[in-house]
């Protein structure tokens, strides 16, 4: 029939993008919120109080997480995971209005994107190569540097001068296939997606209804996403190429493959739409699938808002994870010294502490001290890794990381944890000027709220 051949070949319809400026709130001209006092006083926090017990006690070697200036003052990271060719290429592009564009990333029914995408904002629209990127020190991708040479040459960074950039960044990662080894990348992928996952504020995990299959691959996945479960979002996009009936079963199927991955009282929140800007298929429903779309970008919207009261949050979660390394080394320590007599071999006496440390309650002496909870404990294996490169000798004890002048590092944490972050996170809560961060210097009646403390 000519007629639908000459309806083929015609445009597309593209669909109204007035909700998306509304939701993000992108014809605003509201000037930026003054964030740098905030910044310059957690910087302080983190420098004087957090990173000496961090650098005397060697945590970046036990997590691989080391904080710099670029991360604390960088904007909310968005990630996108998910198999290959569910869309999250075409969502990004979407979002930020880039099809048909010279920069649009990607896109296709074979895997395209083998790169880890880094989308931000620039004046002018152009692509940084990845060695570039982490040469740069002031930005906050200078620590990818130590996964090699390989894994710079897969990493891109592409500046748009886009409205929504100037308040968040997107990371557009490899889809995963499933029958691939892990060593066919030619760079650690988990080791680099954990790096990822560590430092985002929102993660995306896009599937389409065609790819619901978990295998090793997404399953490792999971296992890294473990204890991000609040920053986690589950899409199914393409939703409007399904009956409703199919629909309904695949989303079923969907929460069937995730079931034994996420392993929590409330699941995460599944979105349900197709998240392109071409016309949803006659016949589905569209006015759910834009509500959905509607709710997510709601969710974008409340992660750029509370960026900074998000940051304080993470860097107070870092202080809280190296003071428990700090007391399980000084513990280690502790035994090692309290077992070692004259005559002792003192790699014998400290691999038998160390392949059975509950034999010496180090986990649970720890548990016994104030602010630990058992959740928060590093892995036991995770121990002989790290003591087989640092040996413990070249640990001090905490209570001797104390100076006169500078006092103990295990006190200045402790003071950051349970009163400083928190009084900083109670000076925003207040809608107070950021610089000021304290009711003794304004006079004003209420006093920072600790959210933290027991009233």
């Amino acid at each position: 029939c000519p007629a639908e051949e000459v309806e083929d070949a015609s445009e597309p319809t593209k669909r109204d993008r007035s909700h998306l400026e509304n939701t993000l709130k992108l014809n605003e001209d509201k000037p930026a919120d003054d964030v740098s006092g905030v910044l310059q006083r957690l910087r302080k926090i983190y420098h004087s109080s957090i990173k000496p017990l961090e650098q005397s006690y060697r945590y970046n070697e036990l997590r691989q997480h080391e904080i710099t200036d670029g991360e604390i003052t960088s904007k909310p990271m968005v990630l996108f995971l998910g198999p290959w060719s569910v869309g999250k290429s075409s969502m990004i592009n979407y979002l930020l209005g880039l099809d048909n564009t010279p920069y649009q990333l990607y896109t296709g029914a074979e895997p395209t994107t083998s790169e880890f995408t880094v989308i931000m904002h620039g004046p002018k629209l152009k692509t940084i190569e990845g060695i570039v990127m982490a040469a740069d020190s002031a930005r906050s991708f200078s620590p990818l540097e130590k996964f090699g040479q390989n894994f710079l040459e897969k990493l891109i960074g592409i500046e748009v001068p886009h409205k929504l950039l100037e308040r968040v960044t997107f990371v557009d990662t490899p889809g995963i296939i499933e029958n691939r080894k892990q060593q066919e990348r030619g760079y650690p992928f988990n080791d680099v997606c954990q790096w990822f996952i560590d430092r985002a504020d929102l993660i995306f995990v896009v599937f389409d209804p065609t790819k619901l299959d978990v295998g090793l691959e997404l399953e490792m996945l999971f296992r890294q996403l473990k204890g991000r479960e609040s920053q986690i979002r589950i899409i199914l996009n393409k939703a409007d190429s399904l009956a409703t009936q199919e629909l309904m079963r695949v989303y079923g199927a969907l929460f069937w493959s995730l079931a034994p991955l996420i392993n929590v009282t409330e699941p995460p929140r599944v979105y349900v739409s197709s998240f392109w800007p071409q016309e949803y298929h006659p016949d589905t429903h569209r006015e759910l699938f834009l509500k959905e779309e509607i709710s997510l970008l709601e969710d974008l919207n409340q992660v750029i808002e509370n960026r900074m009261e998000n940051k304080i949050a993470f860097i107070r979660q870092h202080a809280i994870r190296v003071r428990i390394h700090a007391l399980l080394v000084d513990r280690y320590l502790q035994t090692f010294k309290d077992k070692m007599t004259f005559f002792s071999d003192g790699e014998l006496v400290f691999r038998d502490i160390v392949e059975d440390p509950d034999r010496f309650f180090i986990f649970k002496s720890i548990l016994a001290k104030t602010n630990v909870s058992k959740f928060d404990l590093p892995n036991r294996e995770a121990y002989k890794d790290f003591f087989g490169i640092n040996p413990i000798t070249s640990f001090k004890l905490l209570s001797q990381q104390c100076s006169y002048m500078g006092g103990c590092f295990l006190e200045k944490i402790e003071k950051a944890i349970t009163r400083e972050l928190p009084d900083l996170l109670g000076s925003i809560g207040l809608g107070k000027k950021p610089n000021v961060l304290s009711c003794d210097v304004t006079g004003c009646s209420e006093t920072p709220k600790n959210r933290y403390r027991k009233p």
